[in-house]
């Protein structure tokens, strides 16, 4: 018997006539790891939210939710709490006391366990998750990873049979975001817990999943286990979000079960290129020479990346060369003045035109920056310049509005009004350009979404709506943190269409990322922040090429043979005209 099932499930918002969920029909068995994706709005969230009765969303409901051969609504509140545990997209969202040890234990104690089972529980979840080194920590000082991570051991710690997480990996550093999703993997081989994962970051997680659904417009467009997949949704946009392995599987015409990992991948590819030579370090001219053959076989120029210290060609609109527009000089920063710097010695500099990518773990002041530049925070020490004038010299009329914008992790701090429409229209205020409005509307894609509540959207739709409030600013700086988050692959595909818009018409974009894949393929320019400070700043395809973990999936794969592919297109190419 089906530990979940769910049989003709149609839902529909208030106010809505089109149905968030139709007509779903599927089943999880006891112990399965069923891996959730689909384009942002198709209705992954709305479809999970009704596996728990205190999470279900508001609206009208038609067809039968089963846990464990009973109808959801008739199963108790407190076994519902025991046996369903439930992970949101934010750790902050879902933390609610001050110390580490309270929050595994506050479950156990709403649930009425004994203070024996408690200790007990409470120690094997710290020794588990390896939580004892910050045990005793307040919650507000770990960080994002860390947050995650406790949120997904106090659940554990009520021994829940069916685990669902929404995205809980959307706002981790690559790093953080593996650790965890390795730590899911022990929970369903180990304790048998059965997974249902909402997941935008599919490379590692598709290894792990028994089965995948594949969800567009409210129903399944594909439910199969992760090497099926390929047959079934390769003339869908939604190929464009499944792991590069797949994709460059896909386009190399591959036949049978489609590579997942990237050992499977580098196995296949290496089956596709068998008299290419492999690259070893020091092999300089190897490379080169098979290099030139891959261009002379093409018939033209095809190195457009650097090789092994060669500087790239500059590309049609890069900032190379230009105007600094953005500045930051010898800055230091902390949050008291007892507490450690959280920003040392900053030093770096942004091109008009350029877009600039910041990545780094966790807690390494990353966001911190961006709240500097955006005169949110203030540094004792060192200057931030725009257009080469000090940041603390502009009024705030001229520094908010034409020449700064800035689009925060939580797009949710920009709505203020009851529809989205209201919400755009605020920004511009009596004197509205409706063509402008309308331009930025279609650009961003979000016409549908007029009505809705900004609440009531999901976390890309959120981000896509927010973008559009910034934009309707036509700032020439624009600074986002983490814009991706909550973003499908195709939409991905779609923003990055939107800043190279704005990037080809001067504007400049910081934006603070996990997203590898994302700055590899788009970004102008890479930088890693490490302890409060840059330490490397590259052209994209530079900063990643060699990189152990901050490099893309595409180079793991094909680094032995092509070290300067950094994306699944690079591959390809190379693959093709060997």
């Amino acid at each position: 018997m089906a530990l979940f099932e769910v049989r003709n499930l149609t839902f529909t918002y208030p106010g809505q006539d089109r149905p968030a969920l139709r007509d779903l029909n599927f089943s999880v068995e006891e112990g399965e790891f069923l891996v959730v994706c689909g384009k942002s709005g198709c209705g992954k969230s709305t479809l999970l939210r009704h596996f728990k009765t205190a999470m279900s969303p508001y609206g009208v409901r038609e067809g039968q939710l089963l846990f464990d051969g009973r109808e959801l609504d008739s199963v108790s509140v407190r076994e519902q709490g025991a046996r369903i545990g439930y992970v949101l997209q934010s750790p902050d969202n879902q933390l609610v006391t001050d110390k580490v040890w309270h929050e595994l234990a506050f479950g156990l104690e709403n649930l009425g366990y004994e203070t024996g089972t408690i200790r007990l529980r409470v120690a094997e979840m710290a020794s588990f998750f390896g939580i004892q080194t910050w045990f005793m920590k307040n919650v507000e000082d770990l960080s994002g990873g860390q947050k995650q991570l406790l949120n997904l051991a106090a659940v554990m710690a009520m021994q829940p049979d069916l685990l669902v997480l929404d995205e809980p990996t959307s706002q981790l550093d690559p790093l953080a975001a593996g650790d965890f999703l390795a730590t899911l993997r022990k929970i369903n081989a180990e304790l048998g817990t059965t997974i249902i994962l909402i997941e935008h970051r599919l490379e590692e997680v598709l290894s792990y999943a028994d089965r995948v659904m594949v969800m567009e417009n409210g129903g399944i467009l594909a439910l199969a286990p992760p090497r099926k997949l390929a047959d079934l949704i390769r003339d869908n946009d939604m190929f464009q979000a499944m792991p590069v392995p797949m994709r460059i599987f896909e386009a190399l015409d591959g036949r049978g079960d489609c590579p997942v990992t990237v050992r499977e991948g580098r196995e296949w590819l290496k089956e596709q290129i068998p008299d290419v030579p492999v690259y070893r370090e020091g092999e300089v001219a190897d490379a080169e020479k098979n290099m030139e053959s891959v261009e002379a076989s093409a018939g033209k120029k095809t190195r457009k990346k650097f090789l092994f210290g060669k500087k790239k060609e500059n590309s049609e609109g890069s900032a190379a060369g230009g105007e600094t527009v953005l500045e930051a000089k010898d800055v230091w920063f902390r949050y008291e003045k007892d507490l450690p710097d959280v920003v040392r010695d900053l030093n770096f500099t942004v091109k008009k035109g350029e877009l600039f990518c910041l990545l780094g773990g966790n807690g390494t002041g990353k966001t911190t920056t961006m709240n500097l530049i955006g005169r949110i925070r203030k540094p004792y020490r060192g200057k931030i310049l725009l257009k080469g004038k000090e940041i603390d010299k502009y009024p705030e009329s001229e520094l908010y509005g034409s020449l700064l914008g800035i689009l925060p992790q939580n797009p949710q701090c920009l709505f203020v009004k009851d529809t989205v429409e209201q919400d755009l229209r605020e920004m511009t205020g009596k004197h509205t350009d409706e063509a402008f409005l309308n331009d930025i509307i279609d650009k961003t894609e979000i016409r549908h979404l007029l009505s809705s509540h900004p609440y009531d959207l999901s976390g890309g739709e959120q981000q896509r709506a927010a973008l559009a409030k910034v934009l309707l600013l036509n700032p020439e700086i624009i600074l986002m943190d983490e814009p991706t988050k909550g973003m499908d692959g195709f939409y991905k595909q779609k923003l990055a269409g939107i800043l190279k818009s704005l990037t080809a018409e001067g504007r400049t974009i910081l934006m603070v990322s996990h997203d590898i894949e994302f700055c590899a393929e788009f970004g102008d320019t890479c930088a890693l922040f490490f302890y409060g400070s840059i330490v490397t700043s590259k052209p994209a395809e530079e900063f990643f090429a060699g990189n152990s973990f901050y490099t893309t999936v595409a180079n793991r794969i094909a680094r032995k043979w092509y070290p300067d592919a950094v994306t699944a297109k690079d591959v390809i190419e190379r693959c093709r005209n060997k």
